[in-house]
Parts: structure tokens; sequence; C-alpha cells
């Protein structure tokens, strides 16, 4: 079973993930950061970085994957997410732009209807996971999670063996980012290019944030339910390092609340996460 933390709120689930980072990039100046967009992490990352410029902690061997991209973006557009990790991460931990990676990178905005893209579109998935191979793999993978279940853009129905590659997006994933593009589910792309859940597996520590009543059921049916595609996230059970930082709102259909709160107030400060 994951580690599942209650919190009072996104602020101190992020100090808990930032200081979790800060410890390993100080014992592992070259660390692999998996990295994710969205509403989720923000915090985290702004705890990581006050962390990192309070104790003048050296970034610059640290290297980051991103989880996903969208199909038919530019990199240079605001939403892409080159652009958000840009952002929300490289700038201001003070990252390397040049060690930090989105998966299909090279098709700059390509999209589906341009055949001369295929084999490129295609190849990208492979890449991908070889890239996270040759740089050591990654050391600690942020997740949020979708009101269905997915993470990355693991939509249900994923194989829970998967591997980088193209996916289509569900119509509900497409409507819940439409808030970053004006509201307008138009400008949302239909496709992307997500690392797959075995690929997120593989990361040597998961570390899944879910905030509000409307992430509930997902985090129940993720930490609680079966192991199951229906619900790509509960592959999670699977790993043996997964933690799962959720506030109350988000927990509030878990059965053995309790317990999980019972363990998190009797664990050695030491221990960590």
């Amino acid at each position: 079973m994951a580690e599942v933390i209650i919190v009072q709120n996104e602020e101190e689930a992020g100090r808990i993930y930032g200081r979790a980072v800060a410890d390993l990039i100080a014992k592992k100046p070259g660390a692999v950061l998996g990295l994710a967009t969205g509403s989720s992490p923000l915090a985290a990352y702004r705890e990581l970085a006050a962390i990192l410029k309070e104790e003048g902690t050296d970034v610059s061997l640290v290297q980051g994957f991103a989880l996903d991209e969208y199909i038919g973006l530019p990199l240079t557009h605001p939403e892409s997410y080159r652009s958000t990790i840009t952002r929300t991460v490289v700038e201001p931990l003070g990252l390397n732009p040049e060690r930090v990676h989105v998966p299909g990178d090279s098709l700059n905005g390509a999209g589906l209807d341009d055949p001369a893209c295929a084999e490129q579109i295609l190849a990208a998935g492979p890449a991908y996971d070889a890239a996270i191979r040759a740089a050591g793999g990654i050391d600690v993978q942020i997740l949020g999670i979708g009101t269905d279940g997915h993470v990355g853009f693991n939509e249900p129905g994923s194989s829970l063996a998967s591997r980088t590659r193209l996916k289509t997006l569900t119509e509900q994933t497409r409507e819940d980012n439409a808030r970053f593009f004006e509201g307008d589910i138009d400008q949302v792309p239909t496709h992307c290019i997500t690392q797959g859940i075995g690929t997120i597996l593989e990361a040597r520590h998961l570390v899944l944030l879910a905030f509000g009543e409307g992430k509930a059921a997902a985090v129940r049916d993720t930490v609680e339910g079966p192991v199951s595609a229906t619900c790509p996230a509960s592959a999670l059970q699977l790993h043996p390092h997964a933690t799962i930082l959720v506030d109350e709102a988000a927990a509030s259909q878990l059965q053995y609340a309790d317990y999980y709160r019972y363990v998190a107030a009797h664990k050695p400060e030491w221990q960590g996460i």
C-alpha cells in the first residue's frame, strides 16, 4: 500500500515534497526529477524553490523530464508544457533549461494532420524512454491526478504496462484543461505524447498530490480500489515507494483515513517520505 499523508493544505504538502527533493539534491547533485504540470504541483515547486534558495543548493547538474506534452502546440505557445515547465519549474528553481526535457519536443507544434511527421511522432515515445534510461532513471516523479483517475495523460483504459506514446485525450480531460485556454475547449489539443504507466512506475519514488473534493473519488479508487486500467493511478499500489499527499477534502472518501493519520502521527521524523 502507498503511504498516504493527509495534510491541511497545498502548502503543507509542498513543504513535505520540497524537503524530500532538496535533501535528495544535496546528496545527489545530478538528481533526475520527473515533472508534472497542472495546478496540483505548483505549491510544491514554490516550496522547493524557496528551500533551495535559502540553503544555497547547487542545481546545475539536476535533470528533469516532464510527464507529457501536447501534440500540435508550438513549444513557444504559453500553454505548451515546455513553456509551462519553464515558467513553473526551470526558472523558479534555477535549473539549466538544456537539462530539462519534454516528450516529443523535436516536433515543435507539428500536428497529426501532417503525414510527413507520422514517423517522427511514433518514434518520439521510445526515444523519450531511452533518454530517461540514459540519464540513470527518474529519482522522484511528482504526479497530479485527474478526476477520472488519469496520471500523466494515461486516460482510463490505458495499459498498466504502457510506455511513452501518442494518446488521445478524453473530452473530460479537455474540459478540465480548458481553463488554461481561456475556457475554450476548442483550443485544447486532442492528442498528446505522455509517459506510460509502465514508464512512470520505473521512477524510484512517486509522489502524488491531490486537493479538493473533486479529486476524492479518484483518490479513493487509487488508494483503496482494485488495481485496474479503469483507474490508471491505481497502478501506484504496485510501486514499492509511493507517497500520496492529500488534503482533508481529497481524503474524504478514504475508508482507512483514520489509520493513515495514525501512521503519520507515529512515524519517526528521520524517516522522511
